[in-house]
């Protein structure tokens, strides 16, 4: 009797932790040396095949161009691998020889791994290669829509670790995803934390498991041009930005809120530099194919200006680079005030910086709270403002949210799993790393003893009590004799102690 796909796909989930369990088991023997030889072939490996990785995601899904793929994979491959190279994971990885305590990393196990379609394959490879880092072993749940490049993708990682010196059976990529699947990979005895990139309904699968996760929160970034921005430059960092991968990372801009002393400077540098206004009546043709009932159209994530407008109808020029709707309120009624995923650019006009504060908090609690802001200025003033103000944990200053959030081009530490924090629902709000797939046990050395209570308070509470009990015996003086009595029994009792 043939067993039923869910079945299947739930066996395959255990069958996989089982062999990841083990193992893990003899990788967690492994030295420093020997874990960062595995991790050096595997990030080898990413800049090998970036370009077919890229391209074979594309093909597959739909989302996003290949090159901008290619270049994530890269990002992985460069980016990721060099911040993480020299970090120490294995045994004693810090001392502290003035407190005397040393740090001791010890793996957390098996790490279930939630793949998002829009980002497949690079996503794979980063979180193979952190979870290795850790002396972890990972098992892989793939977007139904990505399976093919992702199982690829998972593949390179596995045999480059093993050819390495890595024990078979570190990573596993399931073959019939499903939410079945991945909820019996989220909720098993043997998976020791998650790591879940994906839609909301996915991290709050991974938050409601019952096993520690790391989640990423939705991304409606908003960008604030203050009066004392150079808007030019802003501007191409915008664009650069918002249109790589078409729009595809979560931390890339979702609206401009601009100064209106600029404005007029601001619409000419986008027009300039590739960018198509749309008038009202094409603005409500492509707010009409944004939404469906359960949220974000599918068919417009990731495609380009050109195949967006023709769903509507709208002829737009070969060289338009982002779809840019003017816009005055935030709320669901108003589409391009939502998170995209697209090359489309919402506009708000302000009078200063408060409103604009005030107005990039109102996106951000519309669907991106705890995720990134941008700001362009030169006033220190302004932008440490929005620093201490605004609720997101990355505040990108005069540079492209998408890059910087990620740490391409800012010096936060280079991911792609970006927390939100509690702001966002998430445990933190880190870029993550191989540090947060690690538990450090501190061995804490005596360094002081505890002090003694005082010998003369000590002497006056004694005292207290003895002349509360004199008093409840009815006595209204104290005779010499008692006096000596007091005495007597206080330094008896601080003999005792």
């Amino acid at each position: 009797m043939q067993l039923d796909p869910d079945l299947q796909a739930i066996q395959q989930v255990r069958s996989c932790l089982q062999e990841a369990k083990q193992a893990q088991k003899r990788l967690e023997t492994m030295t420093q040396e020997q874990i960062d030889t595995i991790v050096a072939a595997m990030a080898r490996a990413a800049e090998d095949h970036a370009d077919r990785l890229g391209t074979l995601a594309v093909e597959e899904t739909g989302f996003g161009n290949a090159a901008d793929k290619a270049a994530k994979n890269r990002f992985v491959a460069r980016d990721v691998y060099e911040a993480i190279r020299g970090m120490r994971t294995v045994g004693i990885i810090r001392k502290d020889e003035e407190r005397k305590v040393w740090d001791i990393a010890q793996p957390v196990g098996i790490v279930a791994a939630i793949i998002p379609s829009t980002n497949p394959t690079s996503t794979v490879m980063f979180k193979c290669i952190i979870a290795l880092k850790a002396r972890n072993a990972i098992v892989i749940s793939p977007h139904p829509s990505a399976l093919r490049c992702s199982q690829e993708a998972a593949r390179l990682m596995r045999e480059a670790a093993e050819q390495a010196g890595a024990p078979a059976g570190l990573i596993h990529c399931l073959t019939m995803p499903s939410v079945e699947a991945s909820a019996e990979l989220m909720k098993h005895k043997l998976t020791d934390v998650i790591l879940a990139t994906g839609g909301t309904a996915m991290v709050k699968a991974a938050y409601s498991s019952g096993k520690p996760a790391f989640g990423v929160g939705p991304g409606n970034v908003p960008v604030y041009i203050h009066h004392s921005a150079d808007v030019g430059a802003a501007v191409r960092h915008i664009l650069e930005s918002k249109t790589f991968d078409y729009g595809t990372i979560c931390a890339s801009e979702q609206a401009i809120v601009a100064d209106e002393a600029v404005k007029a400077e601001l619409v000419h540098q986008l027009k300039r530099q590739g960018a198509y206004f749309l008038n009202e009546q094409e603005k409500q043709n492509i707010e009409s194919i944004l939404l469906t009932e359960r949220g974000l159209n599918p068919k417009v994530v990731g495609r380009s200006p050109q195949v967006i407008a023709r769903m509507v109808g709208i002829s737009v020029p070969s060289d338009a680079r982002v779809l840019v709707a003017e816009e005055t309120a935030v709320g669901r009624e108003h589409p391009f005030s939502m998170e995209k995923l697209s090359p489309l650019l919402a506009l708000y006009t302000v009078q200063d910086w408060r409103e604009g504060c005030r107005r990039c908090i109102e996106l951000l609690e519309l669907g991106g709270l705890g995720h990134t802001l941008g700001i362009h200025a030169q006033d220190e003033e302004v932008i440490e403002a929005f620093g201490l103000e605004k609720p997101a944990s990355r505040i990108v200053v005069n540079a492209g949210t998408t890059f910087g959030g990620i740490g391409a081009t800012t010096g936060i530490m280079p991911s792609l799993t970006l927390g939100c924090g509690s702001m966002g629902n998430n445990i933190t709000s880190d870029n993550i790393g191989p540090q947060h797939l690690l538990n450090v046990k501190r061995v804490a050395f005596g360094i002081r003893e505890m002090e003694p209570a005082d010998s003369r308070e000590a002497v006056a509470s004694a005292v207290e009590r003895e002349a509360r009990k004199l008093q409840a015996s009815g006595k209204l003086g104290i005779s010499r004799d008692e006096v000596l009595q007091i005495v007597k029994s206080v330094l008896t009792e601080l003999q005792m102690k």
